[in-house]
């Protein structure tokens, strides 16, 4: 037997026996180079699991992967410990997952960090903060500092805290704008339910930053709770 025969008998791919799903697999490229606007998540994470995959027809992972996480974002999303506790994910593809999920998000703050002024480019804002903390499992308090032009200074995840609770301190809010001179801050909290109505600790703590950092020169454009898919603007919804 020669080298080349033994390496196709072990990958499965002798020239007798091409597996079923290289036909689709093609299509589905043809298709993606065509347009990918209209494919459902499952083909395009089909073609995403098709990097770490090569000899596995992916198509029945993709599809447990959105029944089990709901959506493609969550999927990224999802922890490395509960991807692979499903049939087909290993570590490696696994961490190729995240390694997309992080490249999104970053991808999407350096349209951020490449505006002039962070409030010229709301729509980024939002999709950056739904894309780094809309699927996390626990409360996330993360504040965006701007300078005088309202130019991103830091993004900052100050508190973690429960499923439903995150701690947070006006004082140190306050103290850490000031240590970078910042002038004004968005605050940022999401809220694993899904349910984005803010709750009566949402406002009372809202309202004692504001009152506590505008005699200081520093003024907090809006409070955005973070959902899965949604957001709510406290500004918006005139609650502080």
């Amino acid at each position: 037997m020669s080298g080349s025969e033994g390496n196709n008998q072990d990958k499965g791919f002798g020239e007798a026996s091409v597996p079923h799903f290289h036909g689709h697999r093609d299509r589905l490229r043809e298709r993606f180079l065509l347009g990918w606007e209209n494919m459902p998540d499952y083909e395009i994470l089909e073609l995403l699991l098709y990097r770490s995959l090569p000899r596995r027809d992916t198509k029945p992972i993709a599809k447990t992967l959105l029944d089990r996480f709901g959506t493609l974002a969550a999927v990224l999303r999802a922890e490395i410990q509960d991807l692979v506790k499903l049939k087909g994910v290993g570590q490696a593809t696994a961490l190729d997952l995240k390694i997309v999920a992080a490249a999104t998000t970053r991808g999407i703050r350096s349209d951020i960090d490449a505006q002039k002024t962070l409030l010229g480019s709301w729509s980024s804002v939002i999709d950056y903060c739904t894309a780094a903390m809309g699927h996390e499992k626990v409360e996330q308090f993360r504040i965006l500092f701007l300078d005088k032009k309202n130019v991103l200074i830091l993004d900052e995840v100050q508190q973690t805290g429960t499923v439903d609770h995150t701690p947070v301190y006006v004082r140190e809010v306050v103290k850490r704008a000031l240590e970078i001179n910042a002038s004004a801050m968005i605050l940022v909290h999401n809220h694993p339910s899904g349910d984005i109505t803010p709750s009566r600790a949402d406002i009372e703590m809202t309202k004692t930053i504001v009152e506590t950092a505008m005699p200081l020169g520093i003024t907090v454009h809006d409070h955005v709770i973070i959902g899965r898919n949604e957001h709510a603007s406290m500004k918006a919804l005139q609650l502080f």
